[in-house]
């Protein structure tokens, strides 16, 4: 590794909210993107049951792998081969491996900005080249084909995120398809992250396995399954990728948890369960697109999946990380600086992670309304 991965500055907020917490301050956490809801009953019962039958060692669970092609054949309608599955400790180790089977080090990897802070961290430590490609409102704050055309000379990969974080904006199914034919003409290999892509509030989003067999696809357990501490989650690679895929993750990470996965097939089948949490998610996320423009932010991408809402903080500051910890000084509402998904224009924003319950985003509103309501005085 030779190049400075900067820090994760979600983290240090974080670690600062639960010291607040521990010394007995109320805290909201809306600075990191996972679910606070736990997992279906069953999960916890086929781990327990596991638990008593005794864990086994290193181990792919084909049913569980089995189960996952079959949601891209009900889903997409799309055929999938187990083969073609790997199950990884969470989407990290997934982006990983895809990086590190589908590229050379030195590779130049696009992706949008603002993105998720770990593609381009990731990319950094595996000795390539993100090459960032500025999304604003006027696409909805993700990439496009005619970006893609446009890049000169050519990246060698393209991440995609639909929906994004730190945006929760989606790329229309036209426009996928069309970034997925311009990659083709012009040999850039896709990997497109998706572990947000069954968390959507109007119109579904597509998946890259619809429109090429060509993409890397990282996909996890932690958000839709409501899993995030099992640290699950599964990469899909391209056929002519499978044998390499299986050398280097034979060598670099063997299996993940053997228990992680038996809770994880007894949750793909709570499918019903899971979904109608998509219900709170969306009362949230109307709270806040009520709530936050009274307060003054009245700008901010289209949260139309995952479950974010990224806003511009103008009017505050001119360096979101200080309102960040002030917020939360003052406060208790924990949030996220727009600083680690885009490192030049993210000090004008913040990211709001409403994957909480209601009572939580109805309180952390009610905090925050005299918080802003008197930055606004003094401005």
């Amino acid at each position: 590794m030779t190049k400075e991965i900067r820090p994760f500055h979600a983290m240090t907020i974080g670690r600062l909210a639960f010291q607040m917490q521990a010394e007995g301050r109320s805290i909201v956490h809306m600075q990191y993107g996972q679910p606070s809801a736990r997992p279906p009953a069953a999960v916890m019962s086929a781990a327990a049951d596991m638990l008593d039958a005794g864990v086994p060692g290193y181990w792919q669970n084909e049913e569980l792998t089995a189960a996952i092609a079959d949601t891209y054949s009900s889903l997409y309608g799309v055929s999938i081969s187990t083969a073609q599955i790997f199950l990884t400790c969470g989407a990290s180790p997934a982006m990983v491996l895809a990086l590190t089977a589908g590229f050379a080090p030195g590779a130049r990897i696009a992706m949008a900005k603002p993105g998720y802070v770990a593609h381009r961290n990731t990319v950094i430590g595996l000795n390539m080249e993100p090459v960032e490609l500025t999304c604003g409102s006027d696409t909805g704050f993700q990439l496009t084909a005619d970006m893609i055309r446009s890049i000169d000379p050519a990246p060698d990969g393209l991440i995609v995120a639909s929906p994004a974080n730190p945006t929760g904006s989606i790329i229309p199914r036209d426009e996928m398809a069309a970034i997925a034919d311009a990659c083709a003409k012009r040999g850039i290999r896709i990997i497109s992250d998706e572990i947000y892509n069954r968390l959507t509030y109007d119109a579904a989003a597509a998946s890259i396995t619809e429109f090429t067999t060509d993409a890397f696809v990282v996909n996890s357990f932690s958000k839709f399954y409501l899993m995030p501490g099992w640290r699950l989650g599964w990469l899909v690679v391209p056929e002519e990728q499978i044998d390499r895929t299986v050398a280097i993750n034979g060598n670099f990470f063997l299996t993940p948890p053997s228990l992680s996965q038996a809770a994880a097939l007894a949750a793909m089948s709570c499918t019903d369960e899971l979904t109608s949490h998509l219900d709170t998610y969306r009362r949230n996320r109307a709270h806040l697109l009520e709530a936050l423009p009274r307060l003054g932010l009245t700008e901010m991408a289209p949260p139309d999946g995952a479950f974010y809402i990224y806003a511009n903080v103008d009017e505050f500051t001119d360096d979101s990380r200080v309102l960040c910890r002030e917020l939360l000084e003052q406060t208790g509402v924990a949030t996220a600086s727009g600083v680690d998904f885009d490192p030049e224009e993210g000090h004008r924003y913040m990211r709001f992670s409403f994957a909480v319950t209601e009572a939580e985003v109805l309180d952390a509103i009610a905090r925050m309304t005299p918080f802003f309501e008197s930055r606004r005085r003094s401005a």
